[in-house]
């Protein structure tokens, strides 16, 4: 792989948003820059259902007497998804070390190209995914994704804490509001960890209507823009 940057979306909480944030991210950037999406969440996979290529099924190409999977195209973004592997109505009831193994082939068997960020949309939990991924992957660092939600506060500082284990750096969170109206928290994480920005609600994202949203990601461009470049 000829890859520039790798970071990944987080959140040991599920439902905050973390597919969406990563779905965003890559289309704040997929003009400027050749972007990629590895879609980790073997059990509950969503990105081929964002961009709407649900319907397709990648290619098997050969290189160097190997075959490799090629990724599929939306938006000038790659992705790789066990989703668009899968059949629909087949679930990925596996144990840990057969999702270690579906991680590891997306990895790996994945013609990405030469790419300049490839972000990592996490699962919820800290388990197997999270070691693979950074048994696998030289990650630049992660970016958390929480509600002002006390329970997914909480679960978030359970990530913090799992990626300093790990030794991958935090570069910030992001504050989703994936409601209309909520009794928000005062998020407080760590003091060494920012807040990169709040996402508000809007009916667009919550449809997955993310190609009309980009006016909502221009901090997350500016600050991956940043990464990219250092």
């Amino acid at each position: 792989m000829n890859i520039k940057k790798i970071i990944a979306i987080a959140s040991a909480k599920g439902g905050v948003g973390k597919s969406t944030i990563t779905a965003l991210s890559a289309l704040s950037l997929s003009n400027d820059f050749n972007i990629g999406i590895l879609d980790a969440d073997i059990y509950g996979p969503n990105q081929h259902i964002i961009f709407n290529i649900d319907n397709l099924k990648p290619e098997i190409v050969q290189k160097d007497s190997k075959k490799y999977l090629k990724p599929l195209v939306s938006n000038n973004i790659k992705i790789a998804s066990m989703g668009s592997i899968l059949d629909d109505d087949k679930a990925a009831v596996w144990r840990g070390p057969m999702l270690s193994g579906a991680i590891k082939q997306l990895i790996h068997s994945t013609d990405w190209g030469n790419l300049d960020l490839l972000i990592v949309d996490m699962p919820p939990g800290t388990g197997d995914a999270y070691l693979t991924v950074a048994g696998e992957l030289d990650l630049d660092g992660v970016i958390l994704v929480t509600t002002p939600n006390r329970l997914a506060i909480n679960d978030t500082i359970k990530s913090i804490h799992t990626f300093n284990k790990l030794n991958v750096p935090i570069l910030g969170f992001i504050e989703n509001m994936n409601f209309p109206s909520i009794a928000t928290e005062d998020i407080f994480l760590d003091k060494n960890i920012e807040r990169i920005t709040q996402i508000p609600f809007d009916e667009n994202i919550y449809n997955m209507s993310i190609t009309n949203t980009q006016n909502l990601s221009d901090e997350i461009k500016f600050f991956l823009t940043n990464i990219i470049n250092a």
